[in-house]
């Protein structure tokens, strides 16, 4: 038998979140169930009792799994099972990875693995705003050292209102949507976008969260108590020296700050001064001694606090940064457009040592991503793609492929510019992929991806609402001085060694994304809305730096893009154009070198034709109008004879729409049959001048297209007669 726990969380709309424990995965360090509705997620802990030897790191593991059985589907695909995890389930993971990891005790180096799985879903829920919460709660009712607990909601602003974990339906018309992770007392992790909104918008979202964010914490610690858990286990994960530590205190530090105090621009040649530094305090030490390999091995781990410490006193004390630049200073920028001939739309642009090249790729509907996941699915028009191979940062090692890092990175600066970017419709058919490929990297290359794009987007003709810039902000804080100060545009070290990343990405008319990650407690709203006011002051300043390269979106498209014309069809004229089996479609691709993609709206069809150039696309429109064309009265048509009878002809007037051309309608003068004057095969020019009301024949004339013959009086007489 099993005892289960639970506690349930009231939200402000009367909606229930209920927690529960002691009933699934028992053998598991700690489990959770966490239900809102119909959507269920199970979260477990498993972590090991020691940590393996020379592991000064936290080894957390977190995996965000999605389950197709959750919502009543069949995974897609040949073997019909869940494979890798998707980009939205990756996602997820780095959400909660981000909340959790600053929590655990810095000496805590024991595997720990966090999973959660969605094992019932509702088809208009959102499991994402759920996951921190359940994983959190997995942890509480274990004696794992953990700092929490957590959890994470969803807020949005929908009709002026702020809604905590609205559904996906009501997301739609959203101004805001953030996921926000918090303790009881300090915001961790905030991640959405915005419509353009203000930077006193998004801190009242962000406070809004909290107080949503409170209570589920609350429960947790609730929980843990009625779980009857107290205290955490005892653990020793490192193997230390107290006085070879404070020997590398004494004998570097102040080295490590004239290293610092110098402002080198040049991360490299910086971080060989900081490594002299560590080499030199080692040479005292015989390197064919037994235990040197562990001397080393803890004075690499005393030194990284040792340089940490003096670059942030560094900064906190003298106001100047690593690479000499004032606080709020962005770094030296230049930027190009039309850097590749052959690209649909292409820019560099580089900040310091932070390098992205951005391609723009314009393509018709069948290159629009399939999305095949187990709560969304469709396809999308917009794709952004980020790439970080290892030679941006000078490193030696192999291209494996795309990371979880490249994901998220890619999926803000997704987030950032898909508010900008026009509607696919009429007017912009396009489907459109942007791809940047980081060159160089030293801080804040998922905002140079911002900028580059927005750049690769004007250069490509497409006509964006405004342009959108990105800036990443960092904080150096000492809890014992009070002191703090805010960085502008951070650099790798400085993110590496500060207390926060926030990035923030918007127009000249508010924010659109945003992404902050905190890794001190104690926060003030006072001091994130400085952050907030400092970063759209940099942002204004990018923004002129990009506008002195291109000051607005080309007029038209280049002339190799391709082109894409749109023609809005009635519903029951749908089938006309495809043919049975797709045979009339397939033949007008094929004669015309288009692609042709014929989307049902409403009541409405609309035909995308896509060609490489106009002669094909204006073939292809002519074809497709007189597919669709209704025969009128009184038109004159070139129509192509089909067959042949005693009493006429018949006329293929329009596509796969005949009409009778009467024997008597052919030719001014008598003639006693149709061969005299036309034959199978022939195209002619007709009028369509009738409708038997019996029949709804159509009926053809062409002699009343040809000069009517000046007959004598005589010879009228004749034909009276």
């Amino acid at each position: 038998m099993y005892k289960e726990i639970k506690k349930v969380v009231t939200l402000n709309d009367g909606r229930e979140i209920e927690i529960s424990t002691g009933k699934l995965a028992k053998q598991a360090t700690g489990s959770v169930v966490v239900k809102m509705g119909k959507t269920m997620l199970l979260a477990t802990v498993c972590v090991a009792e020691e940590a393996k030897e020379d592991v000064d790191f936290m080894p957390l593991s977190v995996e965000y799994k999605e389950k197709y059985a959750s919502s009543g589907r069949f995974p897609g695909g040949f073997l019909k099972r869940e494979g890798r995890p998707s980009d939205s389930e990756i996602l997820v993971s780095r959400l909660v990875d981000r909340a959790l990891r600053p929590l655990f005790p810095e000496d805590f180096h024991a595997e720990t693995f966090v999973n959660v799985m969605l094992i019932s879903a509702d088809k208009n829920g959102m499991p994402d705003a759920l996951a921190g919460l359940a994983a959190s709660a997995a942890l509480a009712v274990t004696n794992v050292p953990f700092n929490g607990p957590i959890s994470e909601v969803r807020v949005a602003k929908i009709d002026g209102k702020f809604q905590i974990n609205p559904n996906a339906d009501e997301l739609k018309s959203a101004d805001i949507d953030l996921i926000v992770a918090a303790t009881m007392d300090n915001i961790m992790m905030v991640e959405g976008e915005m419509n353009e909104v203000s930077e006193i918008e998004m801190l009242d979202a962000i406070k809004f969260a909290h107080e949503a964010i409170k209570v589920q914490c609350q429960a947790q610690i609730e929980l843990r108590k009625e779980c009857g858990i107290e205290g955490f286990y005892e653990y020793c994960h490192e193997t230390n020296d107290e006085d070879l530590r404070k020997k590398v205190w004494d004998e570097t530090y102040n080295k490590a700050y004239q290293v610092a105090f110098k402002q080198i621009a040049d991360k490299h040649e910086r971080s060989r001064l900081f490594d002299e530094v560590k080499e030199e305090f080692l040479s005292q030490y015989d390197q064919e001694c037994d235990d040197f390999d562990q001397i080393k091995k803890l004075v690499n781990r005393y030194y990284h606090s040792v340089e940490k410490e003096a670059v942030r006193q560094m900064v906190l004390t003298e106001k100047l940064r690593l690479d000499g630049r004032k606080t709020n200073e962005i770094r030296q920028i230049w930027s190009e457009i039309d850097y590749l001939p052959s690209a649909h739309g292409s820019a560099i642009f580089t900040r310091g040592e932070t390098q992205s090249l951005t391609t723009v790729t314009l393509g018709n509907k069948l290159d629009e991503q399939q999305l095949d996941g187990v709560l969304v699915t469709g396809y999308s028009p917009f794709i952004l793609h980020y790439n970080f191979p290892p030679f941006s940062t000078g490193e030696a090692r192999p291209y494996r492929g795309t990371g979880r890092r490249e994901i998220g990175h890619g999926n803000l600066a997704h987030r950032a510019l898909s508010k900008v970017i026009p509607e696919k419709g009429e007017k912009f058919p396009y489907t459109l992929r942007i791809v940047s490929d980081i060159l160089e990297s030293n801080g804040s290359s998922s905002m140079a991806t911002v900028c580059a794009g927005t750049l690769a987007l004007m250069d490509a003709g497409v006509q964006i609402s405004n342009p959108v810039t990105g800036i990443a902000m960092g904080m150096i804080s000492d809890s014992n001085t009070k002191k703090y100060a805010i960085l502008s545009d951070i650099l790798g070290d400085e993110d590496h060694l500060g207390d926060m990343d926030f990035k923030v990405c918007g127009t000249i008319k508010g924010i659109t994304a945003t992404q902050m990650d905190i890794k001190v407690e104690g926060l003030s709203y006072q001091v994130l809305e400085e952050a907030l006011n400092q970063a759209k002051e940099g942002r204004l300043h990018i923004l002129g730096k990009i506008l002195e390269t291109i000051p607005e979106p080309r007029s038209s498209y280049k002339e190799h893009a391709p082109r894409i014309e749109t023609v809005v069809i009635a519903k029951d004229q749908i089938g006309a154009v495809i043919g049975k089996g797709g045979e009339v479609i397939q033949e007008l691709q094929a004669q015309t070198n288009t692609v042709i993609c014929i989307t049902e709206i409403d009541d409405k069809g609309l035909v995308e034709i896509s060609a490489s150039n106009g002669v094909d696309m204006q073939n292809a429109l002519e074809r497709i109008k007189k597919i669709i064309a209704v025969p009128e009265i009184g038109k004159v048509y070139k129509g192509k004879v089909k067959g042949i009878t005693t009493f006429g002809a018949f006329v293929e007037i329009l596509p796969k729409t005949e009409a009778l051309l009467h024997i008597s309608e052919i030719s001014w003068t008598r003639i006693k049959t149709v061969e005299e004057v036309l034959h199978q095969g022939d195209e002619i020019e007709v009028k369509l001048i009738g409708v038997d009301p019996q029949t709804k024949k159509l009926k053809l004339s062409r002699k009343v297209l040809l000069p009517k013959p000046q007959l004598s009086k005589e010879n009228n007489q004749s034909e009276t007669e």
